[in-house]
């Protein structure tokens, strides 16, 4: 009885310990954000301090973004997104939360002149948006309104000289991407109508255009920047920037509209782009495949009518296939085609890739690719491939990516007991269908 006692009494007494280091801490950091509410111009204008300020915005709004170590090396897409991790807080900091965002608020001037300000106010909107939305969309108008009453040239949006800032455009990136269906329309039709092609040309202005036909992809205006940007299509190609017409494609394949019109003209642009440098061309082998290109293609698989594409695709040679799946942006094409294609679709294009499926198991890439379209394949399908690679039994299994091919197509079940083998997998293929029903 002594001893239950005495268990009993330490952790009562390890409880209070912990609530009152809890309240400790959660004293400092409301000390700190009074400081930096004191001090808002000097921290937001200073490049180690902003970092103080953005990751206190995180604390207070209980929500936390991934370790600056552990960002993905090469990935260059500005327009990707950070996921935050949540977590509950004191009540007391959902209160300082909106007392240090007015404080912030008192200088958004800074926001669109400073770098490590303009930060600041990003990470302020993603939070908020996250876990106070409603605070989030009255700081969103707030920015907007102080956006659009700066001075500028007569008969011309100040919208347009800070969409072209290096600063002020990632603020106005994190804006729209924030933004409500209202602000959005009004954003286009006060600001931004008949300038979209100068803006996409533009080389910072192009990705607050990316951003806006992205977000307004669900919403009818998406329509009006289409038909806009469509005016300009193959200027912007000639300048370079793909992200616009990946995202023109993308919103195409999410609103399902306007995908034949797009299709047609990338056909024009493309194909007299090669009349113009003469047709009559000696193929080469592929040998690389651009991220932007395959970031079209694979919106352009998202169409209704992928036709065309899947013909183009069983036209390359089986050693393009091969450099298509083993290629970091060419696998997630050749991914997306032969796993969206219908059974006789997808028969043509293995039809083509036969003699190449042990290399494909021993890459890194292709490897994947090839499980993928396992997943996707019918009975006859898997077997002609696995008849392939059981006669590489030896390679595969020495090899660090084959060998999990080896385990989870059951290579060694196929080699030994091909019947049962093959009563498994035509069972795993009706509860796949059965399952694809139920989901349709």
């Amino acid at each position: 009885m002594s001893r239950f006692s005495e268990s009993s009494t330490e952790e009562t007494n390890t409880r209070e310990e912990e609530e009152g280091t809890f309240e400790a801490l959660e004293a400092q950091v409301l000390c700190l954000s009074g400081v930096v509410r004191d001090n808002s111009a000097e921290f937001l204008g200073h490049v180690h301090g902003s970092h103080v300020v953005r990751t206190l915005l995180h604390v207070l709004a209980g929500c936390i973004g991934p370790p600056r170590t552990d960002a993905r090396a090469g990935v260059k897409e500005r327009n990707s997104v950070s996921p935050l991790t949540d977590f509950d807080v004191p009540t007391s900091f959902w209160y300082e939360l909106k007392s240090l965002t007015e404080a912030l608020m008192d200088n958004v001037t800074l926001s669109v002149i400073d770098a490590a300000a303009s930060a600041v106010f990003q990470t302020m909107l993603t939070v908020c948006h996250r876990k106070r939305p409603k605070l989030c969309k009255q700081l969103l108008k707030r920015i907007m309104e102080y956006l659009s009453s700066r001075s500028a040239a007569p008969g011309v949006s100040p919208l347009l000289v800070f969409l072209k800032d290096q600063a002020s455009s990632r603020l106005i990136d994190t804006v729209i991407q924030l933004a409500h269906k209202s602000l959005l329309c009004g954003l286009y039709k006060k600001h931004l109508k008949g300038q979209l092609v100068d803006l996409a040309l533009h080389p910072i202005a192009n990705f607050p255009v990316q951003r806006l036909t992205a977000a307004s992809a669900k919403y009818k205006l998406f329509q009006k920047l289409f038909d806009e940007l469509l005016q300009g299509l193959e200027a912007i190609l000639a300048a370079g920037h793909m992200g616009v017409i990946v995202q023109l494609a993308e919103g195409c394949a999410e609103s399902e509209e306007r995908q034949e019109e797009l299709m047609q003209c990338l056909l024009h642009v493309y194909y007299h782009s090669d009349a113009a440098e003469g047709s009559a061309q000696t193929e080469v082998p592929l040998s690389s495949i651009c991220y932007h290109g395959s970031r079209l293609v694979q919106a352009l698989a998202k169409f209704k009518d992928r036709s065309l594409l899947l013909s183009s695709l069983r036209t390359l040679t089986p050693a393009d296939l091969l450099t298509l799946a083993t290629d970091p942006a060419g696998s997630h094409v050749l991914q997306a085609l032969i796993t969206s294609s219908s059974d006789k679709g997808r028969g043509k294009i293995l039809k083509r890739l036969e003699g190449q499926y042990v290399k494909m198991a021993c890459s890194r890439l292709g490897s994947r690719v090839l499980e993928a379209v396992w997943n996707s394949s019918s009975v006859s399908q898997r077997q002609n491939i696995a008849q392939e690679l059981v006669g590489c039994e030896s390679q595969l299994r020495s090899d660090q990516f084959a060998r999990h091919v080896w385990a989870k197509f059951a290579l060694s079940h196929f080699a030994h007991r091909k019947a049962h083998w093959q009563e498994i997998q035509t069972g795993e293929s009706k509860k796949r269908k059965l399952f694809s029903e139920i989901l349709e």
